[in-house]
């Protein structure tokens, strides 16, 4: 069984990210019109892709925490969970991969050497994760540099079609890496 925070990607988050699909599908009609509402939509889908999947891995973080916690003495614990969270990067800040990689290595791992260990195509990940949590910004900031995107200023569905299938697959793989360190960690399997 999975980490109750990959579970809750995969139902309570994924059920949200397909309420844009359908508003994606409604949107009816040719011209002007449809082509700006989908734009709308689109740029709505990438920052909540983005917010789904922070939210995701800070729930993985704190869930990793809360079963280390639970094979040390209390006042140990609650010293070591603060220290685990003292200026977490997830609180405040994108899923980037430097993030994830200074938050999850708290654990005393490296976690894109482990993603790699268990999927050739880590580093394709990471770079979609890049890009999507580039596209966010501009969307959240609205900063369309072309630049900077590539030289787009819109994103098309299919690119955050791909997004969404990169963070599933990274999900899976992280919910995978950190079970396994806080195994060797603790003794004890997190989630099975």
């Amino acid at each position: 069984m999975p980490s109750i925070a990959h579970q809750i990607w995969s139902i309570d988050r994924a059920a949200r990210l397909e309420e844009v699909e359908l508003a994606h599908t409604a949107v009816r009609g040719t011209g002007a019109a449809r082509r700006y509402a989908t734009q709308q939509l689109n740029h709505a889908y990438t920052v909540l892709l983005a917010a789904e999947f922070q939210g995701f891995c800070r729930e993985l973080h704190t869930e990793a925490i809360d079963h280390i916690e639970r094979s040390l003495p209390p006042l140990l614990a609650r010293t070591v969970a603060l220290e685990f969270t003292w200026n977490r990067q997830l609180d405040r800040g994108n899923p980037t991969p430097s993030a994830l990689a200074t938050d999850f290595g708290r654990f005393g791992f490296g976690l894109w050497v482990a993603v790699d260990a268990l999927d050739p195509r880590g580093q394709l990940l990471r770079r979609l994760l890049e890009e999507l949590n580039l596209w966010r910004n501009a969307v959240a900031h609205s900063d369309f540099s072309p630049a900077r995107l590539g030289g787009r200023i819109s994103v098309p569905i299919r690119r955050v079609r791909r997004w969404r299938a990169a963070c599933r697959r990274l999900a899976r793989r992280l919910d995978t890496v950190v079970g396994d360190r806080l195994q060797l960690l603790t003794g004890v399997r997190p989630w099975v």
